[in-house]
């Protein structure tokens, strides 16, 4: 096994490695640790590229401080990907990963992500005891997707009173992009609210079940961007909010669960302003997952009326953030960023 440190400014340690036996090609990135040791999911993913991967486990490993430091988790921000098609991954694969990330001595505790299932956090776990979100049987807090869907309700109510006036979703048309582990459940939750749901996925067994489950329509991939809807959720992979997709939008509102949805962030908030979008900031509305694992880390461990209290106020956090953008006409994400940076700065005060 073959671990390489990489210099990247701005970022405590990042690292990749290789692994002949396994075919394991993986990287993992700590953003900062400021407020505690860095917990962030696994994702497995057929990257293009090496550099490509690189992009994306920066910026999903900066997404994680400050999701973690706006939802005061006590933590800091990691993330680790697995260049893999999904469809090979293998127990040898993440008994390496396991290694990989035991060679961050703590400094790194990972979880699931896209691709990544407890099975094979599992495996990773027989060579480190730095994995978090193992099921209840294993002594974890289970599969963070419900409580991040669950988050992400709370957030939308949230979003739909700034920009409707009221968190009455009954007759609301919102647009799921990729109804998967989050955005199903998600669904489930908006169905209840008497909401009209359409439904968009490149993977036809999500499409089938969102159909029969939520009573759905259907959207195609290359056409979600125009439906006339109230709500657009995005549910899948990052930076689908850029250039192209901006001006298409036919929406009031942005609050979904995909993390990094702006392609770049400065500019592409400053578009959806300009067109008068709510747009729910992505580290913010989606931080129920990371919530409940890091419930974990508490002084007598996992306890889910802890973590449904703190992720029930994911709907309280939005509307301070809603407030502060409006009172200071500034971006949602600006201001989401500035509650970040003051929890990390309060932090980093206080050691």
């Amino acid at each position: 096994m073959d671990i390489t440190p990489i210099e990247v400014e701005g970022y405590e340690k990042v690292a990749k490695c290789t692994d002949e036996e396994s075919g394991l090609r993986a990287l993992i990135s700590v953003h900062n640790t400021t407020l505690g040791p860095a917990l962030g999911g696994l994702r497995l993913w057929p990257y293009a590229s090496f550099d490509d991967a690189l992009t994306d486990v920066l910026r999903l490993s900066r997404g994680m401080t400050f999701k973690s430091a706006v939802a005061r988790t006590g933590l800091g921000g990691g993330k680790s990907v697995v260049m893999a098609d999904p469809e090979m991954k293998t127990e040898k694969l993440f008994e390496a990963m396991g290694k990989f990330v035991d060679s961050f001595g703590g400094l790194y505790t990972t979880a699931e992500d896209v691709n990544v299932g407890i099975p094979d956090l599992l495996a990773a776990g027989r060579f480190t005891k730095y994995v978090a979100g193992l099921s209840r049987e294993d002594g974890g807090s289970g599969n963070p997707s419900p409580y991040t869907a669950k988050g992400t309700f709370e957030g939308l109510r949230a979003t739909a009173i700034e920009a409707f006036g009221s968190d009455d979703l009954d007759g609301k048309h919102v647009v799921i992009q990729g109804p998967g582990s989050v955005g199903l459940p998600l669904g489930h939750f908006l169905k209840e609210a008497g909401a009209k749901l359409t439904v968009s996925d490149i993977n036809q067994e999500n499409i089938d079940r969102a159909v029969e489950e939520l009573g759905a329509e259907v959207a195609a991939p290359e056409r979600v961007y125009d439906v006339d809807c109230d709500i657009f959720a995005p549910c899948a992979l990052g930076a689908i909010l850029n250039d192209e997709t901006i001006p298409r939008l036919k929406c009031k509102a942005i609050a979904g669960a995909s993390n990094n949805q702006l392609h770049d962030e400065g500019r592409h908030d400053v578009m959806l302003k300009q067109r008068g979008i709510v747009y729910a900031p992505d580290y913010v509305i989606n931080a129920g997952g990371i919530i409940n694992v890091s419930v974990e880390f508490h002084e007598g461990g996992y306890d889910e009326v802890v973590a449904m209290e703190k992720i029930n106020n994911i709907f309280f956090a939005l509307q301070e953030i809603y407030e502060a953008a409006r009172s200071r006409d500034i971006t949602t994400h600006r201001a989401a960023q500035e509650v970040a940076e003051a929890n990390l700065a309060a932090g980093a005060a206080a050691i």
